[in-house]
């Protein structure tokens, strides 16, 4: 499972890549992509979903950065 954030700078929505390289939209199940989703608990909840039940993201669409609001990284 590899997570990402996709759309318009400043815009961008919660997203997975499955097996095919699609991207599927997390947006129904995380609001965002930030420290709190990738949490052991939070991680463990979005492993459990099958990615192929998610909408599937059409078009040429940008990547953005993986993870919203850093306040630090170290």
């Amino acid at each position: 499972m590899k997570l990402l954030r996709y759309g318009p700078l400043g815009s961008e929505k919660p997203g997975l890549l499955d097996d095919s390289g699609a991207i599927r939209a997390l947006s129904t199940t995380v609001g965002d992509i930030t420290g709190a989703t990738i949490s052991p608990d939070s991680l463990k909840m979005i492993a459990s979903i099958d990615p192929y039940t998610l909408p599937r993201v059409v078009g040429d669409v940008r990547i953005g950065p993986c993870i919203a609001n850093v306040g630090k990284f170290v």
